[in-house]
């Protein structure tokens, strides 16, 4: 099922989408409609390349209310992550996505370089699994940063800028770190 609701949320809105059947199977947002069809596409794309059985059919649950609460900083992350289904995700992504998440607290950020010290292995495969996150939001991908700016995020970087305004992360979303 697709659950689809729009916040308002630090004067913008925000398209929020969980694609679930007994867990959370994906999540997207978007700050604009035609972004946010986009995300979806992409995501049950994703989800179905990795053998996912994605039924994107209207259905209603709380989903992204919960998720506009973590955004908002009503849950923490680590709340939420007893829901995601983890279907379709490597050993390694699920590593990497369950220690982001319980260690990366809203307000903080770490390098690339950093998380792939914390578990051992390259920036590069951080890199990768970052932008394969069917989670974000609830795995708090938009908290890596490169070491020398705010680094990339997919699928559009003002997301992420936006993601960490609101979290109060004002120095990695200034002109000279962008």
């Amino acid at each position: 099922m697709l659950s689809v609701d729009v916040f308002e949320m630090a004067g913008r809105k925000v398209w929020i989408g969980v694609i679930h059947e007994k867990k959370i199977q994906g999540i997207t947002f978007a700050l604009d409609g035609a972004q946010f069809r986009a995300n979806i596409e992409r995501l049950s794309d994703f989800l179905e390349r990795r053998g996912v059985d994605v039924d994107a059919s209207d259905g209603e649950s709380d989903y992204p209310s919960l998720v506009r609460d973590v955004i908002v900083g009503r849950l923490e992350n680590e709340d939420l992550l007893l829901e995601l289904s983890f279907e379709g995700v490597t050993p390694f992504e699920r590593r990497v996505y369950e220690w982001l998440t319980k260690n990366v607290k809203r307000g903080s950020v770490i390098t690339y370089g950093g998380l792939a010290g914390a578990l051992n292995t390259s920036p590069r495969a951080i890199g990768g699994a970052m932008r394969r996150n069917p989670y974000p939001i609830v795995v708090p991908c938009h908290r890596v940063v490169a070491s020398d700016g705010i680094g990339h995020y997919t699928p559009r970087l003002e997301e992420k800028v936006f993601l960490l305004e609101i979290e109060g992360v004002k120095e990695w979303t200034s002109s000279r770190r962008t």
